[in-house]
């Protein structure tokens, strides 16, 4: 249906639910080392957010506040009414967005470099990435965005690929880019409001992020937690899986 989003859902209804959401470019199987590591723990939900992947044909696609909107109303639809956030990127700032709309029904907040913190963004990466289409083209970009020596997974690049061969999607990726940036800057959140909720927030950044610096970290409020991960860029998914999964775990204990 148009107007529901695809979701991989794995794991037990009477466990803690998690809610992963991947960045720009992204796609729900991003999670998929993650998803196999907290399985039993929680149950999990990762979505493809708006304009991607199985997603791609949900209506009025691109802004984080879309998403943010289209990730509460599927949550109802299934009858979640209290869960974890995990968000990378993009999907961190549309984690935040939820938070804010329905701070009642969120547990945690952990977010994974996210957009939003601040207005400094790496706008040629971006675009670079909104393009990349071959295999190539991928890999060249995740090298560009991860810290040193990361290599990308293939795995990552094959379904990368598949998912950007999708008719129309990247038109759609150009389409969002356009609503997340603008003038070579990027929307700030109201993290002010998200620090008065009194919700559960970690933040983890790679200190060689060149895409959103570290920076914006280090700028939040003061009550957040936060983990500077060593020697790593923007692709935390997939450079510090570890990291990331116990961080997610810690939320649950």
């Amino acid at each position: 249906m148009a107007n529901r989003l695809h979701c991989v859902e794995v794991g037990s209804r009477t466990l803690p639910k998690v809610v992963l959401l991947h960045g720009f470019g992204g796609h729900a199987y991003t999670w998929c080392d993650v998803i196999v590591a907290i399985n039993g723990s929680a149950h999990v939900l990762a979505f493809d957010l708006p304009g991607h992947g199985g997603s791609l044909s949900y209506p009025n696609f691109g802004s984080p506040r879309v998403a943010a909107t289209a990730i509460s109303e599927e949550l109802k639809l299934r009858g979640i009414d209290q869960f974890h956030l995990v968000g990378h990127s993009m999907g961190g700032a549309v984690s935040v967005l939820v938070a804010l709309h329905e701070p009642d029904k969120v547990t945690s907040v952990t977010l994974l470099a996210p957009g939003g913190f601040g207005s400094q963004i790496n706008a040629e990466i971006m675009g670079d990435f909104a393009r990349a289409a071959s295999t190539d083209e991928l890999r060249a970009c995740f090298e560009t965005m991860s810290g040193r020596l990361a290599p990308a997974p293939q795995r990552y690049l094959s379904r990368a690929v598949a998912m950007r061969s999708q008719l129309g999607q990247m038109e759609a990726l150009a389409l969002i880019l356009t609503k997340i940036m603008r003038d070579g800057r990027q929307g700030e959140l109201p993290l002010d409001a998200l620090e008065t909720s009194s919700i559960p927030v970690q933040l983890l950044w790679g200190d060689q992020d060149p895409v959103v610096p570290i920076s914006q970290m280090h700028s939040a409020p003061s009550s957040f937690q936060k983990t500077s991960l060593r020697n790593a860029g923007h692709m935390l998914i997939e450079e510090a899986p570890r990291s990331v999964i116990d961080a997610i775990l810690a939320q649950l204990a």
